[in-house]
């Protein structure tokens, strides 16, 4: 059945008409006016601050730096100063926070509608299909999960022409970047207080962040609540991991703060080493398992062999707290997204009519494939499109010619593999001059910023522990670049200066 055209779907065919409504937003300062001198001076120092502040990944072209602590680092890219942000749609974001956090739980406590939402797309994507395996023998079972917890992040842009602040994803598993942002917020507030006269900024204007630490805060509440002081967290890891210090920044934060003891196991080893103690506790090569936080698990690389599947399972199984559970997991897929914003879907989930209106009011245009109004509208204009597939960390999208030409074999085959996508009205922000800096060398351009507000959320049985906004993350890219993953090499890292 096709679905109704929303209010987004208008928009779209005004855009059609418009052609490409990104518009250049107010420079904070004029870039090309800088003495040569000074920005070279800023950029040296911001350099030396990354360095000093840990401001680093492993460089992909180290073949160990994956694997090894300390071997083949370099600094993220990055903006050297933060972009312009509307402080109206800021608040927005972060009060849509803790509303966000509550939707997820409420979604992920009802199977029937996950199972019955990702039907189609689990006879098209084997991903998919196998995680919703796992959860169903969890509802076959009727495993409860009293206390559940929640490290989420929400990604919006501002879309120019409409004014509005729309939301891009719902992340909730290995929510990264948590300890990266608060150290741009660090390195910029910096080189405002040091820069900021001669520039006519503020570091004031830069809003505080402290992701990391209420990231760290949320794992030792849950593990404290599960209430066995020999127990451990379990940080599940990828093999090969370039972002291992955020990792390693909360462990040492649980350690020394909070006097928790974490370890760190990839799925094969956890296969391996794993069981299920009588009583439910899970046990991994000896050490009881309190919470399990997953920093990998997200992506079909991440499960090469049934090995690692039967460790998602056994997890899964225990009464360990998962962050997340396998349906907080599915409640972030991209067609949960698209099924939310259906109209008169979010009353199933959500009383507080406030909440549905704010909640609404951030929802981009989302649609099936088996609208084939839409799906029409998309062949015809593709650059009003993103193509999205259910999957996590960047570089999936699919967009202009090819999101046609994707389209078009998706009809001429007649299967059901268009299940496996969404389509989503393509956003497009103000866009504003930037100074980007990767590996040690600056360049400018004018670039667009994707902002990402952190949530945490802890809750035993009906008492509700922590539902708050939990600081944020900025990535920013060429204007002209589909994909934005920091990573992947599409963006960079950044923050807001409030406007």
């Amino acid at each position: 059945m096709s679905q109704p055209l929303t209010t987004n779907s208008v928009l779209v065919e005004e855009a059609a008409a418009d052609g490409d409504s990104s518009a250049a937003a107010p420079p904070l300062f004029d870039y090309h006016r800088i003495d040569q001198k000074l920005l070279q001076n800023i950029v040296y120092d911001a350099l030396v601050w990354s360095t000093l502040n840990c401001l680093l990944v492993g460089d992909k072209s180290v073949q160990r730096s994956g694997r090894v602590p300390g071997v083949g680092l370099v600094h993220l890219p990055l903006s050297l100063l933060p972009g312009p942000f509307p402080e109206s749609h800021w608040k927005q974001g972060c009060e849509l926070a803790p509303i966000f956090n509550e939707l997820v739980d409420r979604v992920s406590l009802d199977g029937k509608f996950l199972q019955e939402s990702l039907s189609r797309t689990k006879n098209a994507d084997e991903f998919t299909s196998r995680l919703l395996d796992i959860h169903s023998k969890m509802l076959q079972i009727n495993k409860k999960e009293d206390i559940r917890m929640g490290i989420v992040r929400s990604d919006y842009m501002i879309d120019e022409k409409t004014k509005s602040l729309l939301q891009i994803e719902m992340n909730t598993i290995s929510t990264s970047f948590a300890l990266i942002g608060c150290l741009m917020t660090g390195l910029h507030k910096s080189l405002l207080s040091q820069y900021g006269k001669f520039l006519g900024l503020n570091s004031n204007r830069v809003p505080a962040n402290n992701a990391v630490d209420q990231s760290a805060e949320a794992l030792a509440k849950a593990w404290s609540e599960y209430n066995n002081p020999r127990a451990a967290i379990l940080v599940v890891v990828q093999v090969e991991e370039r972002n291992m210090y955020e990792q390693h920044y909360i462990s040492a934060l649980l350690r020394e703060k909070h006097h928790i003891r974490s370890i760190r196991k990839t799925l094969t080893e956890i296969d391996q080493e794993g069981k299920i103690l009588p009583d439910g506790t899970l046990s991994v090569d000896g050490q009881a398992i309190s919470v399990v936080y997953f920093r990998a698990g997200y992506t079909p690389k991440d499960y090469p062999s049934e090995s690692e599947w039967r460790a998602r399972l056994l997890m899964e199984q225990s009464s360990a707290i998962k962050c997340p559970t396998i349906s907080y997991h599915l409640v972030g897929t991209k067609k949960i997204q698209q099924e939310l914003a259906k109209p008169g879907v979010l009353e199933r989930f959500v009383e507080n009519k406030d909440h549905i209106a704010k909640l609404r009011a951030c929802f981009a245009g989302l649609w099936s494939l088996e609208d084939s109004d839409i799906v029409k509208k998309a062949i015809e204009n593709p650059e009003l499109f993103v193509m999205k597939p259910q999957r996590e960390g960047g570089g999936n999208n699919i967009y202009g010619d090819e999101l046609r030409e994707t389209l078009l074999k998706l009809q001429e085959a007649g299967s059901q593999e268009d299940a496996a996508y969404i389509l989503m009205q393509r956003i497009f922000p103000a866009t504003s001059p930037a100074i980007l800096v990767r590996d040690g060398n600056w360049d400018t351009g004018h670039v667009i910023s994707e902002a990402g507000i952190f949530g945490t959320y802890l809750r035993n049985k009906d008492k509700i522990i922590i539902n708050n906004e939990s600081g944020y993350m900025v990535r920013t890219k060429i204007s002209s670049s589909y994909e934005g993953g920091v990573l992947p090499g599409f963006g960079v890292v950044d923050t807001v200066y409030l406007t």
